[in-house]
């Protein structure tokens, strides 16, 4: 996106959390006490719902039926959000995108955004931190569009052994799925347990996901998050050349999910994932793959599903767990508590913009942040 300004022309940056200073001057008095001095998150997506006149009352939402628009997602005419709650979230065919289509991002001292876009973030969670929901509501998008299960269910009570799920990339996004997925299973596995403890069965143990990358120091950063780690040159017969996937890893996968960042990443999701198995696109890659065969996708009938963003509420929601001892659900402690500073590689003043992107660009960088002001 820094490199292709012919294709991403306006201000870059769509991560942030930030003060609410000021509202519409139309705003009723009830609003500006809501929200003036909140810190807050946001959605990236910007749907043209957005900006209605329900806009100006606290009920209002990317899902609100009674905006006065004419789009089909936003005023859900064909009941798009009976299937599909998120609908109007991403796909609002009129949207804008915070530093992506046509909206300018958050490199910048301000910035403008509906209310019906943000998020409160509560006082225990550090700015630092905070401004990972984005990256985090991502990967949380999996889980909500219900791409993995770790338990199937079986006849009566029992439960049998879920999806073998493998994550490719252990890029900044893939390292997040792996955060999030890591403790779906180990949550999968912890009821497990429980029901054999209470004398219910309880089935066969979930799988653990596996996740696959190139760098062992990055890998390392999710060793208590519940993800098996493995160096991707372990998927091929020869580590060396990589020419041929083992048997041992080839149709072996349900659920292969691609945040690679490279287009070839594909290529070989096709070729882990099993016949009928679900091959899930988190990669955005602007560049095609030359010679890109999609054979396998129609020979093994193979479900592919993009997935794209996430819930912001509920990754505020595992990010205020940094200050526990653990994440609990249902009564469960799920695992260590998500630590993201660990990925902060340094943090720069808008002043020294340029040093931050120098800093993004290094291959050995995991996260840049800019500081606006104090």
């Amino acid at each position: 996106m820094i490199t292709n300004n012919a294709l991403f022309k306006h201000q870059k940056g769509h991560e942030f959390v930030g003060k609410v200073i000021q509202l519409h001057p139309t705003a009723s008095q009830s609003l500006h006490d809501q929200w003036i001095g909140q810190r807050v998150c946001g959605d990236i997506n910007i749907g043209c719902c957005n900006f209605s006149s329900d806009n100006n009352s606290t009920e209002s939402s990317n899902n609100d039926t009674s905006s006065t628009t004419s789009c089909r997602v936003c005023n859900n005419k064909f009941n798009y959000n009976q299937s599909n709650s998120q609908m109007s979230r991403n796909h609002c065919p009129n949207r804008t995108v915070i530093g992506i289509l046509n909206q300018n991002g958050t490199f910048a001292e301000y910035m403008t955004l509906p209310l019906s876009n943000l998020h409160v973030v509560h006082e225990s969670i550090p700015d630092e931190i905070a401004v990972f929901a984005e990256p985090l509501a991502a990967a949380c998008r999996v889980v909500e569009q219900g791409l993995v299960q770790f338990r199937y269910s079986g006849g009566g009570e029992e439960c049998r052994g879920g999806d073998r799920v493998a994550i490719l990339g252990d890029g900044k996004l893939g390292l997040c799925i792996a955060e999030i997925l890591g403790r779906e299973y180990l949550l999968a596995q912890q009821k497990q347990q429980q029901e054999q403890q209470n004398g219910g069965g309880g089935g066969i143990a979930p799988h653990a996901p596996i996740l696959f990358g190139k760098h062992e120091h990055k890998l390392d950063l999710v060793s208590d998050s519940g993800v098996q780690r493995r160096l991707v040159k372990e998927c091929y017969t020869n580590e060396i050349t990589q020419e041929e996937v083992s048997p041992h890893h080839a149709n072996q996968y349900d659920v292969v999910i691609d945040s690679t960042g490279n287009p070839n990443g594909l290529t070989l999701a096709m070729i882990l994932c099993r016949p009928m198995g679900r091959l899930v696109l988190k990669s955005t890659c602007a560049a095609g793959v030359k010679g890109f065969n999609s054979a396998p996708i129609v020979i093994d009938e193979l479900n592919v599903v993009g997935s794209r963003c996430g819930p912001i509420d509920r990754a505020l929601e595992l990010l205020e767990g940094n200050s526990t001892e653990g994440v609990a659900e249902n009564g469960v402690v799920v695992s260590a508590p998500l630590r993201m500073e660990k990925y902060i590689t340094e943090s720069f003043p808008l002043s020294r913009v340029r040093d931050a992107l120098e800093c993004a660009a290094k291959k050995s960088t995991m996260k840049v942040q800019l500081v606006m002001a104090d």
